[in-house]
């Protein structure tokens, strides 16, 4: 698609200040059984692009499927249009912004192309995971699935720009749920929560072929399980719950475009402000928390955002204190933000959308604690795995998570399994109350295709790679 696109760009670019074209194909198919059937094969095909202008200090976008030169040439007019217009009562004049012109490529290291393995042998696979998952007449529901996604991305810009990149990605999903008389209960890989980057070597990676037998087995023990007891207690949270903590109590309040208060209308505010990063202890000592899109097999890695800005490992926190925002050059610019404190963070779901501040690979750093020594560690505490239910309030401050699975800790040893166990806090007080960070031996690397946010709304795929964490005295609780 991208060989004669350069040309026709070149062709139709207009005279204006910048001027940047993103080009996107994403081709992608799901495949999965769902109690024992092989459900209809679902294939996708998108295509277009994305045109965006700054001129006079306005600033304009035009999308476009019809990449040909005469579609080309209208979507520059009409993004320069918007330009024009909106230089008028810009609250910001976008000619003191030097748009980068970058040059460079990114492809995700792939060992086992998806196309490596025929449908038929892949269906062979979801076929034996699905069987397994059935292990007890209780077990009414069972799926397995893979989804995969190939992303080719072509950024050029009127100032000799040129950015290729291929992100190749994989979500198996295992579920299983059963019931017994009013009681049912479901073992995930939630909402494909363990999505990566990479080919047919993730299943190995993952070791998904292990799981179905453990699922079964631990989705019986919560049917017989008693219920989460109500209490303040220490709470020990696995890297898949951890993956859903940092995303909505560190990512979302970090995104500076919700700070500049640009998505109160829909997806909230946050109750960070400027005037905390330097200075702000939002956690313990032991929080460090970085964004890092060079992470090859996390589900958001990337070289460079889709404004140009190359990416690079970068703190938010260090030693618990605030350091940046999730701001790309735009939002940077607006709030007077340095850039050399900037974050190529700047992404678009499609190439239909303008890119605004997201979150892409924001890991928790491993600490020096083992599993062990944290359960040890603990009196009286709860083990969390597998998030099922999340409520954040609008400034992304108060919350309140559910998880599929609680284990009680007591006097140093994991002892009963227990039901329906949920967690609430306040962000900044919860991360002040973390104890102890996992080593390298407890961390995972985790994704999701579906962060919402945006007007008109985007989904976009994150990464969170953690080690298992421990806080002190959180309130607990169960719920039928």
């Amino acid at each position: 698609m991208f060989d004669s696109l350069e040309s026709r760009f070149a062709a139709v670019v207009p005279a204006v200040d910048f001027c940047s074209l993103r080009a996107v194909e994403q081709r992608s198919r799901v495949l999965s059984v769902r109690q024992d059937v092989v459900q209809p094969i679902r294939n996708e095909l998108d295509v277009g692009a994305m045109v965006t202008v700054m001129h006079g200090g306005g600033l304009g976008y035009a999308a476009t499927g019809d990449l040909s030169e005469e579609g080309l040439r209208a979507a520059c007019a009409q993004a320069t249009r918007w330009a024009t217009h909106t230089a008028r009562a810009s609250v910001y004049d976008f000619r003191r912004l030097p748009m980068p012109h970058p040059r460079g490529e990114y492809e995700t290291p792939v060992e086992r192309p998806w196309e490596s393995l025929s449908t038929g042998a892949k269906h062979e696979l979801l076929r034996d995971w699905s069987a397994r998952l059935k292990r007890d007449a209780r077990i009414v529901d069972w799926e397995a699935g893979l989804w995969s996604v190939r992303e080719d991305s072509l950024y050029l810009t009127n100032g000799g720009g040129r950015v290729r990149q291929t992100q190749h990605l994989l979500s198996p999903q295992l579920a299983v749920t059963a019931n017994e008389g009013a009681l049912t209960q479901t073992r995930s890989m939630r909402d494909a929560g363990e999505s990566q980057q990479g080919g047919l070597e993730i299943i190995e990676r993952l070791a998904i072929g292990a799981r179905p037998e453990r699922m079964a087995e631990e989705v019986l023990m919560l049917l017989a399980a008693p219920d989460c007891p109500d209490e303040t207690m220490d709470l020990l949270l696995a890297p898949d719950q951890m993956m859903l903590q940092i995303h909505e109590s560190i990512g979302h309040p970090l995104e500076l475009d919700r700070i500049l208060g640009d998505e109160r209308n829909y997806a909230g505010t946050s109750f960070v402000t400027l005037d905390m990063f330097g200075s702000y202890a939002y956690g313990s000592e032991l929080l460090n928390v970085t964004f890092d899109p060079g992470v090859t097999q996390e589900f958001a890695s990337y070289a460079f955002d889709d404004d140009g800005s190359p990416a690079r490992r970068t703190f938010l926190i260090e030693r618990g204190i605030l350091k940046r925002p999730l701001g790309g050059l735009v939002s940077r610019a607006r709030a007077g933000i340095d850039g050399a404190d900037g974050i190529a963070n700047a992404r678009a779901a499609s190439w239909n959308r303008p890119p605004i501040d997201r979150m892409a690979n924001l890991n928790v750093e491993p600490g020096s604690s083992s599993f062990d020594d944290m359960v040890r560690s603990v009196k009286r505490g709860i083990y969390l795995r597998t998030n099922c239910s999340w409520s954040i309030d609008d400034s992304r401050n108060k919350f309140q998570f559910g998880c599929e699975w609680g284990q009680l800790i007591e006097n140093g040893k994991l002892t009963t399994v227990v039901k329906n166990p949920n967690y609430r806090g306040i962000s900044a007080t919860f991360w002040r109350s973390l104890a102890a960070v996992g080593d390298g031996s407890t961390v995972q690397v985790n994704g999701s295709p579906f962060c919402g946010k945006g007007e008109p709304n985007q989904v976009i795929r994150v990464g969170h790679a953690s080690p298992a964490c421990l806080f002190r005295g959180v309130d607990v609780f169960g719920s039928a």
